[in-house]
């Protein structure tokens, strides 16, 4: 895929208007709430203007499931890369307008098409568990969906994305996470914003780009530690020897807070365009530094202004520990507002 100058345009998510709102919104769900029904509100005159308790591990899986999963166990296939999408937030499936939105589909065609996953296992920023331990969905069959988000048209509430569990790859990476001294805990849950919006663009259902391999997430610790996160994703690098995809969403830059001051201004606030290339210099340089690298790069004086809360920041430290000794490349980046959505990808491609 091309890696082209990053571009800047206007921010293409909808405001906050009020500072003081802004302002509540890192710590209030109740803000949060507020915050959206004021994006609600002028959601079509945006648009308009801009287009003109811990389940048992040992569960019964189905026979199509078991079929699935033992080709995971049995099959060896050439190392997967590993990937980190910007997903941006609920729209960004409906915003076909959107220049993020033909780069996702490229990346989901190369992962479907080239890559051929056995599973896809998946990290979002909007699943953190708890400090210590981490959760996983090991539930069987049909994955529900979490409308994890407040305000937004009806429709919003009405998508779909199916997706198919695996208690036996969910078990594999528990096993993983014991083998690296990491706590965790199965259970079910659906996938959040964080995951089907950004796939259904990439891998849209009844295409040649849709997943029809299992699927399962993980969550994220409940903490902004980025060698905790870097080492949960070294504990399961091997899936990929396995033919496993992984697959980390969040954003390169990621402040709701600052969207008033960039509404209606082409260009991107300063820290928008600063840390995304200093995060981008820490992840290409080479694979024995990176950590070191990335670590100072969450230390850095725009860190908290790129990412007053890092929850959409360390799925790429996941994603960076699970590449091992695989040079990491940022295929894409945009800075738009308050906001950069920069795609990386870690490793190979297989050739066809």
């Amino acid at each position: 895929m091309p890696n082209p100058r990053p571009r800047s345009r206007p921010l293409m998510i909808v405001p906050v208007l009020v500072a003081a709102l802004a302002i509540l919104l890192a710590s209030s769900s109740t803000a949060r709430g507020l915050f959206s029904r004021v994006r609600s509100e002028t959601f079509n005159k945006f648009t308009t203007a801009f287009n003109a308790p811990k389940a048992n591990l040992t569960t019964t899986i189905s026979p199509l499931q078991a079929t699935a999963t033992a080709n995971l166990t049995s099959s060896k296939m050439g190392r997967a890369p590993v990937y980190f999408f910007s997903h941006g937030g609920p729209d960004v499936q409906y915003n076909t307008k959107h220049p993020v939105y033909p780069i996702l589909q490229a990346i989901g065609k190369e992962i479907v098409q080239k890559v051929k996953p056995k599973a896809v296992v998946v990290f979002s920023a909007h699943w953190q568990a708890t400090p210590s331990e981490i959760h996983l969905n090991n539930a069987d069959g049909k994955t529900d969906l979490i409308y994890d988000f407040y305000g937004f048209p009806d429709h919003f509430y009405k998508a779909t994305f199916p997706a198919t569990g695996s208690p036996q790859l969910a078990a594999k990476i528990q096993q993983l996470l014991i083998k690296n001294n990491i706590q965790s805990k199965g259970l079910k849950r659906g996938l959040d914003h964080g995951v089907f919006s950004g796939f259904n663009v990439a891998f849209p259902p009844n295409t040649d780009r849709a997943i029809t391999v299992p699927l399962v997430q993980v969550s994220l610790f409940k903490s902004e530690d980025p060698d905790a996160h870097y080492r949960l994703g070294q504990a399961v690098e091997e899936l990929r020897d396995e033919g496993v995809v992984i697959i980390c969403t969040g954003m390169t830059v990621h402040n709701l807070r600052d969207m008033q001051f960039s509404w209606g201004d082409p260009n991107p606030l300063p820290y928008a365009v600063s840390f995304d290339n200093a995060l981008k210099e820490a992840v290409e340089g080479d694979a024995e530094g990176r950590l070191d690298r990335m670590r100072a790069a969450a230390k850095r004086p725009d860190a908290r202004q790129a990412h007053p809360w890092m929850d959409h920041l360390m799925p790429i430290y996941v994603a960076a520990g699970a590449a091992g000794k695989d040079k990491g490349v940022q295929t894409w980046t945009l800075h738009e507002g308050s906001f950069a959505w920069a795609q990386y990808r870690f490793g190979d491609v297989p050739e066809e």
